[in-house]
C-alpha cells in the first residue's frame, strides 16, 4: 500500500502519525548515504570489555595497540531543542477546495504534515520539541519536550488546525513572532511555516520580529509556505472570475490574464526582497512549495541540526 493508499483509507489527517511515519522512512530509504548515520549516538569514552558483553562494539583498532578490550561507549543525543511555529490565519487554510491528502493538500495541511514529519526524526532523536501557532491571536503554545504524551498531543493539535479552519482571519505575524520570541530562552533550532501574506506590509517590523526570534543564539529556518500555480504562476482560466480574500472578505471581478504579467512582476518582486532580507539577517529561507514533496524540509532539519 502506497502513501496516497493509505491517507484515502485513514481520512485525512485522522491518522497524521501513520503518514509522517510513512513518508520519514521513504525519505530515509530512498538517500544513497543517509547522514542519519551516526545522529543517534554520540561516541562519549571507552569502557573495559567485560566478558559475555556483546562483541558489538569493541574497538579493534585501540585492541591492536594496547592488546586490551575495550567497548566504545556511546551517550544518547538529548541536548537538541526545537521550536516550530505555525501560521494558522485563513490565508493559510488556500486552497479552500483541498482534500488534505497527498497531492491534495494546502498550505496548513503541508505545514502541519511537515511538522509531523519533523516530530518523528526528532523523536528519533529523543530530542526535545515545542509548538507555537497563531493567527489573529496567539493560539497555541507548548514548550520543548520529549515525552510520547506531548508528542501524541502534538499531533492532535496539528490535526486539529488542518480540519477546523478560522473564517476570515487575518494576521500581523510581526506581532506573535515577538510574543513567541519571548517565551524561547534556551537555545533551539527554530523552524517558521508562514505564507508571509498578512493585512499589513510593513516588512521592516517583520523581519524585525524574525531577528527577535534569533535571539540567545538561535538557528532559525523561514518555510515560506506558497501555491506555486496559482500564487506565483496566477494560472487560472481568462473567464469572469471573482478572486476573494480570504482574510478580509474583498472581492474584485476580473479576468486572470487582464493583471497576470503585472502581479508575477509584483510577487517574483516580494519573493525576492523575503530571500534578500532572510540572507542579511542569517535567516535561512526555505522555499516550500506545497506542490512538492517533503524531501527539502527533511534535509534542511538534518543540515540545521549539525550546528547544534
Amino acid at each position: 500500500m502506497n502513501i496516497q493508499q493509505e491517507i484515502n483509507q485513514t481520512g485525512g489527517f485522522t491518522n497524521i502519525e501513520l503518514l509522517a511515519k510513512q513518508v520519514v522512512e521513504g525519505f530515509i530509504s530512498g538517500m544513497h548515504k543517509s547522514p542519519f548515520h551516526g545522529f543517534s549516538a554520540e561516541f562519549a569514552e571507552h569502557k573495559v570489555y567485560n566478558p559475555g558483553e556483546s562483541t558489538k562494539h569493541i574497538d579493534w583498532k585501540l585492541y591492536a595497540k594496547t592488546d586490551k578490550l575495550f567497548t566504545k561507549r556511546y551517550e544518547e543525543e538529548t541536548n537538541l531543542r526545537c521550536h516550530i511555529i505555525i501560521d494558522n490565519s485563513s490565508s493559510m487554510h488556500y486552497p479552500l477546495d483541498r482534500e488534505h491528502r497527498i497531492g491534495s493538500l494546502n498550505k496548513v495541511s503541508f505545514a502541519a504534515l511537515a511538522t509531523a514529519c519533523l516530530m518523528q526524526i526528532l523523536k528519533k532523536q529523543r530530542d526535545a520539541i515545542g509548538l507555537s501557532i497563531y493567527s489573529d491571536h496567539y493560539e497555541y503554545y507548548t514548550p520543548e519536550k520529549g515525552s510520547e504524551r506531548h508528542h501524541q498531543m502534538l499531533l492532535h493539535k496539528l490535526s486539529s488546525i488542518v480540519t477546523n479552519p478560522p473564517k476570515n482571519t487575518p494576521t500581523d505575524t510581526y506581532t506573535y513572532l515577538h510574543q513567541i520570541a519571548e517565551k524561547i530562552h534556551r537555545r533551539s533550532l527554530i523552524f517558521l511555516f508562514t505564507d508571509m501574506l498578512q493585512a499589513s506590509t510593513q516588512s521592516d517590523q517583520l523581519f524585525e520580529a524574525l531577528r527577535h526570534l534569533k535571539y540567545n543564539k538561535h538557528e532559525v529556518v523561514l518555510f515560506h509556505t506558497f501555491d506555486s500555480a496559482t500564487e506565483i504562476d496566477f494560472n487560472f482560466d481568462n473567464t469572469p472570475t471573482r478572486f476573494e480574500d480570504v482574510e478580509t472578505a474583498t472581492s474584485v471581478n476580473l479576468y486572470a490574464d487582464t493583471i497576470k504579467e503585472n502581479y508575477q512582476q509584483a510577487i517574483r518582486s516580494y519573493f525576492h526582497e523575503l530571500k534578500m532580507q532572510c540572507s542579511r539577517y542569517k535567516i535561512k529561507y526555505v522555499a516550500a512549495d506545497i506542490a512538492q514533496n517533503f524531501d527539502h524540509i527533511l534535509t534542511t532539519y538534518l543540515i540545521e541540526r549539525q550546528k547544534f
